[in-house]
């Protein structure tokens, strides 16, 4: 179905700005355009210093104070996680349209894709926002915020999408398995808020002593040891979660897929985590490293839909070949 393919596209260009996002502050080119919504007053960046105006250090200066230097490379980086903003917004309002599918099967569906609409436009008010204010903390970590609030709506639309069409294993509680899950998610999200405030001491100490990655984790404080240490008890939540499923019968048919999804990215994304610890923060691995744990968030939202089909889908769900309702 076309609204099918267009929320799986959509999804994957949402995750596709998470990580330009991440590239541009791995990178420090979040004010390598320094207005908005144009770069240096051009619709179409300069790629040559000598394409911009001989007094352009003065012009925007004041809003860089002053240290404002012509770097290409940062501009277009920049620039095209721009591009891909605007890029997701068409991709969101093609999803919206191709919604207008379900109005008479299942209106949520099209609610869904409208919130999600609604939530990228918002987004890319923050964005300029964040140009602004000039990379103030607390509106980099709201655009986060609100980045994977998007993730979740196009995944819940998605989910209605499928009412009727997916199989579910049988649980014998899943009341138990949803408090752990649940609690599997808040970790996660709070490890995700505890690494938005190391990357914000990580840009302070960058202005402080320049681009020497290999003395930037010596220099960091106690948010990078709570952040370093915070990510055992992650992983040991998610062992737990395991078990949980292995106990209540979830080891087989798409529980068991989402989860092996999920533990190979939590294992993937505390590796990149200790590379980066002991190896000099590779800036490769700084967007990938957030980009992990926003598709992990993504899963357990879907393994979450998973468990509670009756208010996620709508309608019951297929186990064992007919139409049937997971066991409480």
């Amino acid at each position: 179905m076309l609204f099918r393919r267009l929320g799986l596209a959509t999804l994957s260009i949402v995750y596709l700005l998470i990580l330009a996002g991440g590239i541009v502050r791995a990178t420090g080119s979040g004010m390598g355009c320094p207005d908005w919504p144009r770069c240096f007053g051009s619709w179409v960046p300069p790629t040559d210093v000598s394409q911009l105006p001989a007094n352009y250090q003065k012009l925007y200066g004041a809003k860089l104070k002053g240290e404002v230097v012509f770097n290409a490379a940062k501009t277009w980086i920049e620039y095209v996680n721009r591009l891909l903003g605007v890029l997701t917004g068409l991709a969101i309002f093609a999803t919206l349209l191709a919604s207008v599918s379900f109005w008479k099967k299942d209106r949520v569906v099209f609610w869904a894709s409208l919130l999600a609409f609604v939530l990228v436009s918002f987004e890319g008010w923050l964005g300029s926002k964040v140009v602004s204010t000039e990379l103030h903390p607390g509106m980099v970590t709201a655009h986060m915020a609100v980045a994977i609030l998007i993730v979740f709506v196009l995944l819940y639309a998605l989910a209605r999408s499928y009412s009727g069409l997916v199989s579910v294993e049988k649980i014998r509680s899943k009341s138990g398995l949803n408090r752990v899950l649940v609690l599997v998610m808040a970790l996660t999200l709070a490890q995700v808020m505890l690494g938005t405030q190391v990357r914000e001491a990580l840009d302070e100490v960058v202005r402080r002593i320049g681009y020497d990655r290999n003395r930037w984790i010596e220099n960091l404080d106690l948010p990078f040891y709570i952040h370093r240490s915070f990510s055992l008890v992650v992983l040991g939540a998610h062992g737990f979660l395991v078990y949980q499923l292995s106990r209540d019968g979830g080891t087989r048919g798409i529980l068991k897929r989402f989860t092996s999804v999920l533990i190979g990215l939590i294992l993937v994304e505390t590796a990149s985590g200790i590379a980066m610890a002991y190896f000099g923060v590779p800036a490769f691995l700084q967007p990938l490293h957030l980009t992990l744990a926003i598709v992990a968030l993504g899963v357990q939202f879907v393994l979450l839909l998973l468990l509670n089909q009756e208010w996620a889908f709508g309608k019951s769900v297929r186990s064992g070949g007919r139409v049937t309702q997971v066991v409480s």
